[in-house]
């Protein structure tokens, strides 16, 4: 949905890479590449991702990359949460405090939710470009747990799911301004 999508080999691995269309001048709208045929409400995804600046990045581009979830079948509304990977060793704490982030489409984008919430919805965790990094979500009614490169404990934790305990639907891999975004691995797995 609002990107450009195409198989790629890598290491001799099929890779999945993903670059938002660069109509779309707003953050975080619908910019994924949606997986065919799942209907996720509660479980676990998984996958590793990997991002890259595009040459004509802007220079706010952070190689936004991460998961939406639950994603409506008109795409009006979904879950998401996706890492900034240019923070995650930058030498200013207040960007290294936002390398990871939680928003739900429409209504609770990144920006009103870090005005009403300051820092609820954002935290920290080692990372960076051009490596493999290892994403865990974990989802249960209405809250979320983000693990990184299986680690043992969450570097977030959303308790408040802004879509609620009911909402089900699709799993893209999202991406957003100046980003590509490369993808392998996933696993979804799925509770009743």
């Amino acid at each position: 949905m609002n990107t450009f999508v195409s198989e790629e080999n890598m290491t001799d691995e099929k890779i999945v890479r993903i670059v938002k269309d660069s109509k779309i001048k707003e953050v975080d709208e619908a910019t994924f590449g949606l997986l065919n045929d799942v209907n996720f409400k509660n479980g676990t995804i998984e996958v590793k991702v990997l991002s890259k600046l595009l040459d004509d990045a802007p220079e706010y581009s952070r190689g936004f990359i991460g998961i939406a979830f639950r994603i409506a079948k008109d795409y009006s509304q979904f879950e998401c949460i996706y890492i900034r990977p240019t923070n995650g060793r930058a030498d200013d704490q207040i960007r290294r405090n936002h390398s990871i982030q939680y928003f739900a489409y429409p209504d609770y984008k990144y920006q009103r939710l870090r005005n009403e919430s300051p820092e609820k919805y954002e935290s920290y965790a080692d990372m960076g470009l051009n490596e493999w990094i290892q994403l865990r979500i974990e989802v249960k009614g209405d809250k979320a747990k983000l693990y990184i490169n299986n680690q043992e404990e969450p570097s977030l934790i959303v308790k408040d799911l802004k879509l609620g305990n009911k909402q089900e639907g699709g799993i893209g891999f999202f991406v957003d301004i100046g980003t590509e975004g490369f993808f392998k691995d996933w696993k979804i797995t799925e509770e009743k």
